[in-house]
C-alpha cells in the first residue's frame, strides 16, 4: 500500500461496511419474499424498503463526509463511485421486491430464485470485503469472485429471457401480460447483479491505485 505523509479521514471505512451489511439484510429478505406465499410478500417488501431507506441514509452520510473532508483515504471519484454503486444495488433489490408485490405475481419462475441466490452470494462477499479496504489486502479474490457471480447471473438471466420471450402460441393474453411483468422483475434483478460487479471493479481500481 502507498505510504502517506498526510493523515486521512478513516471514518469512511465503517460506513462502507455498514452499507454492505445492510445490503446483505435486504438480499436475505428478498430471497424470503421470492419464496413466500404471495399473501406474505407485502411485509417482506416493506422490510426490503426499510433497508433501502437505511441505505439512502448511509449514502447521504458518506456524501456529506466526502464534501467536508480535506484528505480522503483514496480518490474522491472512487469514493463517489463505490458509494453510488452500493446504493444502486439496494435500489434495484427494492424495485424488484416492489414490482413483485405491485404486480401481484404468483408463483415465480425458478430462475428468479437463482438470480436472487447470486445476489445473496455477491452481497455476502461484498460485506466480507469492505472491512479489508482499511489495509487494501486480500481483496483480489473478492473481485474475481464477484465477476464470476455476475457471469453466472448473466447466464441465468439469458435463460430466463429465452423462456419468457417464447411462450406457446396459444398462451392467453392475460398470461402474456404476466410474462411481461415477470420480465421486468428479471431485468431489475440483472441490474442489481451488474451493480455488484461495478462495486467489485471499483474496489479493484482503488487497490491498484493505492498499491
Amino acid at each position: 500500500m502507498a505510504f502517506r505523509l498526510t493523515p486521512h479521514e478513516r471514518g469512511f471505512y465503517p460506513l462502507f461496511t455498514r452499507a454492505a451489511e445492510n445490503i446483505v439484510r435486504a438480499a436475505d429478505d428478498l430471497a424470503e419474499l421470492v419464496a413466500a406465499d404471495p399473501a406474505d410478500r407485502a411485509e417482506l417488501a416493506r422490510r426490503v424498503k426499510d433497508a433501502e431507506n437505511a441505505g439512502d441514509d448511509l449514502t447521504h452520510e458518506i456524501m456529506v463526509k466526502l464534501n467536508s473532508t480535506f484528505v480522503t483515504p483514496f480518490d474522491r471519484e472512487d469514493i463517489y463511485r463505490l458509494t453510488s454503486s452500493l446504493d444502486d444495488v439496494i435500489d434495484a433489490m427494492e424495485e424488484a421486491a416492489d414490482r413483485i408485490v405491485l404486480y401481484r405475481l404468483g408463483v415465480l419462475p425458478p430462475g428468479i430464485t437463482a438470480q436472487v441466490d447470486v445476489l445473496r452470494r455477491a452481497a455476502a462477499a461484498t460485506a466480507e470485503a469492505m472491512p479489508r479496504l482499511t489495509t487494501m489486502s486480500e481483496l483480489r479474490e473478492y473481485w474475481v469472485h464477484v465477476n464470476s457471480l455476475e457471469d453466472e447471473g448473466d447466464s441465468v438471466y439469458r435463460a430466463l429471457l429465452v423462456d419468457l420471450l417464447a411462450p406457446p402460441d396459444d398462451t392467453p393474453p392475460g398470461d402474456v401480460l404476466t410474462i411481461l411483468k415477470i420480465k421486468e422483475v428479471v431485468e431489475v434483478l440483472e441490474e442489481a447483479a451488474d451493480a455488484f460487479e461495478t462495486v467489485a471493479n471499483t474496489v479493484e481500481s482503488i487497490v491498484v491505485k493505492e498499491s
